[in-house]
């Protein structure tokens, strides 16, 4: 048996003989059912909304969640409903993953979380940026 968790009509998916992702903050899978309306959330960097920037990594990824998050609720939705993360991140290491991880888990409480995708870049679209997340939300029946 497999360990799941329901997200309104989302399933994450933990399953037997894989590695268990939680400590890296994502699942392997995420199913989303038939005839369910799904929300992009375009990469969101740690720019607060007068457009600046902070220097730390630290803040940056604290900022480019509370920005996920206010995307989220623009699109109708909430943080329980992302199926699917997709993250940049400038100079990767495994202390810029921890960080990320407790951010996350910060960010969107406990529980298992979605299915996440880091990909290691040498740098994003602004000087300066270190870090950008995008998101695919599932969203109840209108």
């Amino acid at each position: 048996m497999s360990e799941a968790t329901e997200r309104s009509a989302l399933r994450l998916i933990n399953p037997p003989g894989l590695y268990d992702p939680a400590p890296n903050g994502y699942s392997h899978v995420a199913i989303v059912p038939a005839g369910t309306r799904l929300a992009f959330i375009a990469g969101q960097g740690g720019e607060t909304a007068d457009g600046s920037l902070p220097g730390d990594f630290r803040e940056q990824v604290r900022q480019a969640l509370g920005n996920l998050c206010i995307a989220i609720e623009a699109a109708g939705g909430t943080p329980q409903q992302i199926a699917r993360l997709g993250v940049l991140v400038v100079e990767h290491s495994e202390a810029r993953l921890q960080v990320f991880g407790e951010e996350l888990a910060r960010a969107l409480g406990p529980g298992p979380k979605p299915a996440c995708t880091l990909i290691p870049v040498p740098r994003l679209a602004l000087d300066g940026m270190l870090f950008e997340i995008e998101a695919v939300l599932v969203l109840t029946a209108e």
